[in-house]
């Protein structure tokens, strides 16, 4: 175990060709970078692929982009999906109950299509944390839960057929929400600067380093099949849980291969290696350390207490309301559905900032999702049937939120196959 962890730091400490600082770019050659890398690494488009594109109005600059980048790359076609959340604030707070109840099968449709084709999929957000906390929670959770519903078999066949790609835009209300203290033109510069930094955009050959990242995280998810692990223990303040992992688990990380073989990033940054949990062997207590931004709506304090995997108590400090929606979307969404490894010297963690958005946030620390599990996390997942997922340990739910439990202070021990420990992470860093 310590040969192990030598390999992992000699291969930080000796900056291979490409980690090197670059030059001084302009914001417009970074953004340039930034789109490639998405094309190239995250998505991975494929020549002769349809490409989607789903994006806010303000993320227009970065959506040209990657549409000239997509076509370089040999699509097919490039459609861009242009959505505008102030849009559909109106709609969650004027339109009927029926109407938010109801999700147009034309709508289904058109994504049922795409999956058909194989299009490449990349989702931009531009966080807004506070834009939905006037709405009422009821509302809320009738329009996720329909839109959850009528989405749910897509959404599983996108695991599976298509390589996809989730990613963020610095914007104005997002920027506020990170840097309140700085003019928002100013703002939004500096997070910029952070999201380059953070997704590796000023090395001097970004893409090289994100495969050598990549090929990092998946070394730290073989090293965890390995073991064998059996279960989980979580130890830190207002954390002791035990979580057994199911018989067939397998260890993941954010580099996925679809059916086509085609190998991707799906979120990118991403700093994790993740499992499913047996659906009925989680116990015990668990505290988030971060607020979790739910759609818009900010969860603060967020305390859970399981057993026999169900949650059976909670409670929040903010959004209880919004976390009672969450856990009463389905029967599943009662139980977890991933654990998380994230070791706090990620370049996120290290930056010390909250970032109110998960993607940047689950990154700098260990998380749990409330909801369904990941097939691919089950040996066989993809091609089982919902019975046959919840009999190999899985959990189901149309619901998948994850919250963040990592700190400092946060150690996790795992039990191998013959009880004996095995340390994973120890003040919340790799212990391997």
């Amino acid at each position: 175990m310590a040969a192990e962890k030598h390999a992992f730091d000699k291969r930080t400490e000796a900056r291979p060709p490409g980690h090197e600082e670059a030059t001084m770019r302009s914001f417009s050659e970074k953004l340039d970078l930034y789109a490639r890398l998405a094309i190239q690494v995250g998505a991975n488009l494929q020549t002769g692929q349809r490409l989607t594109i789903s994006a806010p109005l303000e993320a227009a600059e970065y959506v040209r982009r990657l549409v000239r980048e997509g076509y370089a790359a040999g699509a097919y076609d490039v459609y861009v999906d242009w959505h505008d959340d102030a849009v559909a604030k109106v709609r969650l707070l004027q339109a009927s109950e029926e109407a938010l109840a109801d999700v147009p099968a034309w709508l289904v449709e058109r994504y049922e299509t795409l999956m058909a084709q194989r299009a490449c999929q990349i989702s931009i957000g531009i966080p807004t944390p506070d834009l939905l906390r006037d709405v009422p929670p009821a509302r809320l959770a009738a329009s996720r839960r329909a839109q959850n519903l009528a989405m749910q078999r897509a959404n599983e066949e996108r695991l599976a057929k298509t390589n996809w790609l989730l990613i963020a835009a610095a914007g104005p209300d997002w920027a506020r929400k990170v840097y309140p203290d700085e003019p928002v033109e100013q703002a939004v510069e500096h997070l910029w600067d952070t999201v380059f930094e953070l997704c590796r955009i000023d090395a001097s050959d970004p893409i090289a380093v994100w495969r050598e990242h990549a090929l990092d995280l998946r070394r730290r998810a073989d090293y965890l099949n390995g073991q064998r692990i059996r279960r989980l223990r979580y130890e830190g303040p207002g954390t002791d849980l035990e979580v057994e992992l199911p018989a067939a688990h397998v260890w993941e990380t954010a580099e996925m291969v679809n059916e086509a073989g085609t190998r991707y990033v799906a979120n990118i940054p991403t700093e994790e290696a993740f499992t499913a949990p047996r659906r009925d062997g989680v116990r015990g207590t668990v505290r988030a350390t971060k607020p979790l931004n739910y759609g818009g709506v900010m969860i603060e304090g967020i305390r859970l207490e399981l057993k026999d995997g169900e949650i059976v108590a909670y409670d929040a400090d903010a959004g209880r309301e919004s976390l009672a929606a969450l856990i009463a979307t389905d029967e599943g969404s009662r139980r977890l559905g991933e654990v998380a490894l994230v070791s706090q010297d990620s370049p996120i963690a290290r930056s010390g900032r909250l970032f109110y958005n998960t993607l940047y946030d689950e990154n700098a620390s260990c998380h749990l999702a409330i909801g369904a599990a990941i097939p691919s996390c089950i040996e066989g997942g993809r091609g089982m049937s919902a019975e046959e997922m919840l009999a190999a340990g899985g959990n189901r739910s149309i619901a998948h939120v994850d919250f963040m439990i990592g700190s400092d202070e946060l150690s996790v021990t795992g039990e191998g196959p013959g009880g004996e420990a095995v340390p994973l992470l120890r003040r919340g860093r790799w212990a391997f």
